[in-house]
């Protein structure tokens, strides 16, 4: 069985501290959000489930109808949605099964539309200068990212940030989350100071500090 990720209160005080050391050398802001999953994908999988089901008992039918062997099409009918309700049973029982029905690109794109909702939920957009990001981790779908507002987006590229989600990947895989959010963070000051140094009179805009959803 794949073992949780967990984040205990020492955990989250040391990735405050690093956010904290972090942002003492630039004007930037850093948050932190690790969500267990982007979405339910209830709807994405029981609609999978009922479309294997039904493909399952079509071709089950073609196969006894070459073999020449009769069977009810009441039979064939029932077998089918005893075999749907099974599935839509498990689903909704077990919900980190319904992961395996959800193809790769949608699971991505409800990790980014998630990632987004976070960084305007949590106000990562309203700094001063618009110069916040977020570093963002969702468990489910082995998902991570960071998120630059508009001020730092047209300085610092994407790929800048690039060793720094693969860090939050590797961390999160090998179960060492509040590693990677420290040294995430730590790599995301020094980012930002090249582009945003500090000042005596800096502000601190947004609470240092991990959020779990």
């Amino acid at each position: 069985m794949v073992k949780r990720l967990t984040l205990t209160a020492e955990d989250h005080e040391t990735i405050s501290e690093a956010i904290r050391s972090a942002e003492s050398q630039t004007t930037g802001e850093i948050f932190a959000v690790f969500a267990r999953a982007s979405d339910t994908y209830l709807g994405p999988s029981v609609a999978a489930a009922l479309a294997f089901s039904l493909a399952a008992g079509l071709v089950s039918s073609a196969i006894l109808a070459a073999a020449g062997i009769a069977v009810p099409s009441l039979a064939l009918e029932a077998a089918q949605a005893l075999g749907a309700l099974a599935l839509v049973g498990l689903l909704l029982a077990v919900p980190t099964a319904r992961l395996l029905l959800v193809p790769r690109s949608v699971q991505l794109r409800h990790a980014k539309r998630m990632a987004l909702a976070q960084f305007l939920s949590h106000n990562v957009h309203a700094t001063a200068e618009r110069t916040g990001i977020l570093l963002f981790v969702s468990e489910a779908e082995h998902h991570a990212e960071v998120v630059a507002d508009s001020g730092i987006a047209a300085r610092v590229p994407q790929e800048a940030w690039d060793e720094i989600v693969d860090r939050l990947t590797e961390a999160a895989a090998t179960n060492r989350l509040a590693e990677g959010f420290a040294s995430a963070a730590t790599l995301s000051g020094t980012l930002l100071a090249q582009h945003f140094p500090g000042h005596p009179g800096n502000r601190n805009e947004l609470p240092d500090r991990i959020v779990e959803i």
